[in-house]
């Protein structure tokens, strides 16, 4: 394919910043379109912040508490939220501009324009400037990276309260001494937990479990951690209505009335597609979603997509491969989007890390499945952290020892899962997996010794047995 092809982006996050430098490195001319702040919702409103304000919330817990509270002195911490604030989004603006704006001002081959766009047929937009007037924008080929939205359920009552997203939780400059969250998911609980331990009083709406998307043990897990750190998790329980009066939510729902200084609503995200005039294209969208291929191309010839505006997982690195692997194809490459060995993360304490099939999964797809599961008393690294609440699953396929998938709810379970992923893309064997060489006193070594429970009593092991 010539050089100087040109390609419209619409967005600037993690799917389409990647799109467009790859599209522009292998010789195309990119015309970016973003309508409001660059960088997307992970470095400004998601993955970010919420991870800085865990980190912070996760320190003040250890100071409050911690296993070794016999020999290290602890005290109740003082929070002051707003000075936690100011450097959270310090630290935002300065990853925006280094990772984001920075390459796109300083870019040769990407011209920003600041605008809403919408397709006016198929090989041109029409840009709808922030500064005033319009400019239409002709591509030989387009990607749409437009990301996504807290989602407001209908919920009667809800829309004419000041109630929370994830977005402007995450800006608050106070500590709601009472706070309720409606939502199960990976957002809403990591949230919860943080919210908590800055010294929030919390209570968890669920509509059946928490995290019940994932194997039933890591809700129960979850649940659990909650409780012992004194967090209500209220399950099979939804609100039949939100008012809001004298500057208090009440909450009518199955477990009586609700009350809270503040109300966080995670229960979900809507694709950001409606504005762009896809239905006029014949481009499909299920939900708002998107549709692509395995190559990132919608149902139109020449129109790409990646990231949380498809029907795809919602999680950067996806996006961000997605984007990747769209502008080879733009491009005359050829690139798919294997997503069969996809880690997910959920960021509460203990953490949550899957990769693969669930045993529900595997069942499902026709493995004759055998399973194991190994609780944290028998990994020496959480024995040595005082800290062994947890377990780590592996799914495998019975006939072959083939490793089908691991769910892990541990202190550093987001640091051990890559390790399961590799496995799983190499096709080993949990036989293979239990003799590597694992590095003792880590908890990655939980996957060793997961593995051997295949064909041992790893309780009757010397603690760094090969």
């Amino acid at each position: 394919m010539s050089n100087d092809l040109p390609i419209a982006v619409i967005g600037s996050g993690g799917a389409a910043m990647a799109a467009a430098l790859k599209a522009a490195e292998r010789g195309a001319r990119i015309t970016l379109i973003e309508r409001g702040t660059i960088g997307g919702t992970c470095v400004n409103i998601g993955c970010v912040p919420s991870k800085i304000m865990i980190r912070a919330a996760h320190i003040a817990q250890l100071r409050r508490e911690s296993p070794f509270d016999l020999g290290v002195s602890a005290q109740p911490p003082v929070v002051d939220r707003a000075k936690l604030l100011r450097q959270q989004q310090a630290r935002v603006e300065e990853l925006r501009d280094t990772k984001y704006a920075s390459i796109l001002r300083d870019h040769p081959a990407i011209t920003v324009l600041r605008g809403e766009a919408r397709f006016v047929d198929a090989s041109n937009l029409v840009v709808k400037l922030n500064e005033g007037g319009e400019q239409t924008v002709p591509f030989d080929r387009a990607f749409i990276g437009t990301g996504a939205r807290p989602a407001e359920p209908p919920l009667p009552g809800l829309a004419d309260t000041p109630y929370l997203t994830s977005t402007s939780a995450l800006a608050l400059d106070s500590v709601p001494e009472r706070l309720i969250v409606i939502g199960a998911g990976f957002v809403a609980l990591e949230l919860a937990q943080a919210f908590s331990r800055l010294g929030s009083r919390v209570t968890v709406l669920a509509r059946s479990h928490l995290v019940s998307s994932e194997d039933p043990a890591i809700g129960k897990a979850i649940e659990a951690a909650f409780q012992r750190e004194g967090i209500d998790v209220l399950n099979q329980s939804q609100a039949s209505h939100v008012d809001y009066t004298d500057n208090e939510f009440v909450l009518n729902t199955e477990a009586g009335t609700l009350r809270a200084d503040q109300l966080l609503v995670a229960t979900g995200r809507t694709p950001n597609t409606e504005a762009l005039g896809l239905d006029g294209i014949g481009v499909e969208t299920a939900r708002g979603g998107i549709l692509v291929d395995e190559h990132l191309q919608t149902t139109l010839p020449g129109i790409y997509a990646a990231g949380d505006c498809t029907d795809q997982p919602e999680f950067v690195y996806v996006a961000a491969a997605g984007g990747t692997r769209a502008a080879i194809n733009m491009t005359g490459g050829e690139a798919t989007l294997d997503l069969s060995a996809m880690p997910g993360v959920m960021f509460t304490d203990p953490q949550v890390a899957t990769v693969g099939l669930t045993e529900a999964e595997a069942l499902q797809h026709g493995f004759n499945v055998d399973t194991r599961v190994l609780d944290l008393e028998n990994v020496p690294r959480a024995l040595v952290n005082f800290d062994t609440h947890g377990f780590i699953k592996m799914v495998a396929d019975r006939d072959s020892g083939r490793l089908l998938g691991v769910q892990a709810v541990a202190g550093e379970a987001s640091e051990l899962i890559q390790t399961a992923v590799m496995a799983l893309r190499s096709r080993l064997t949990v036989q293979e997996i239990g003799d590597e060489l694992f590095p003792y006193l880590t908890m990655v070594e939980g996957l060793k010794l997961c593995a051997q429970t295949f064909t041992k009593d790893v309780s009757q092991l010397s603690c760094c047995a090969g």
